[in-house]
C-alpha cells in the first residue's frame, strides 16, 4: 500500500507520541505537527479507512499491528537515510535531517534494502565484541567512533594505492 507523504507523516507521529506518552488525540498531533485540529481529523478518517489506525470520534487514536509495522517502516527508512548522510558522506547532522525527510518519501522499499545493505558493508559491525543496542545514547556514540575512525583507515588505504 502506496502513503502519501502526508500519511506518512500522521503514521511516524502517532508512533512516536504512542510509545513517549502511551495514548494519543488529536490535539496531541496537531501540536506537534502544528496544524489545525479540523486537518488532523480528515487525516484521520482517511488512516481509519485504511485500517491503519483505530479511532472513535473525541477518543484516543491507536496504531493497527498494519499501521505499527507501517510507521516503523517509515521511521527506519529516514534513520537509514540519515545514517548514510551523516556517517557516511559526513552532512551536518541538522541538514541530515531535513534532507532524510524528504529523501524518505522518494525511495523505494528495494533501494532502501539496498542503502542499507551497502551501510552495513562499509561500516562491517559485525566483527564488534558488545551488546550493541540501537537505542543507546553510549553505543549510538561508540558506533559513530568506531565507523569514522574505519572509513578513515579505509580512506587512508585508498591514498596509498
Amino acid at each position: 500500500m502506496k502513503l502519501t507523504n502526508s500519511q506518512e507523516e500522521y503514521l511516524k507521529t502517532i508512533y512516536i507520541l504512542e510509545k513517549s506518552s502511551g495514548k494519543v488525540r488529536v490535539t496531541d498531533i496537531a501540536q506537534k505537527l502544528k496544524i489545525t485540529k479540523p486537518s488532523v481529523n480528515r487525516a484521520i478518517k482517511n488512516l481509519r479507512d485504511l485500517d491503519l489506525i483505530e479511532y472513535e470520534v473525541y477518543g484516543d487514536i491507536n496504531l493497527t499491528y498494519q499501521g505499527e509495522e507501517k510507521a516503523k517502516e517509515i521511521i527506519k527508512k529516514h534513520d537509514i537515510i540519515k545514517m548514510f548522510l551523516i556517517d557516511i558522506l559526513e552532512v551536518d547532522e541538522k541538514d541530515a535531517e531535513e534532507e532524510a525527510k524528504s529523501m524518505k518519501h522518494a525511495m523505494s522499499p528495494d533501494t532502501t534494502k539496498k542503502l542499507e545493505r551497502y551501510i552495513s558493508k562499509i561500516m562491517d559491525l559485525g566483527d564488534l565484541d558488545c551488546d550493541y543496542d540501537k537505542d543507546n545514547p553510549k553505543c549510538q556514540s561508540c558506533i559513530k567512533i568506531t565507523i569514522k575512525n574505519r572509513l578513515n583507515k579505509k580512506n587512508k588505504m585508498e591514498v596509498k594505492k
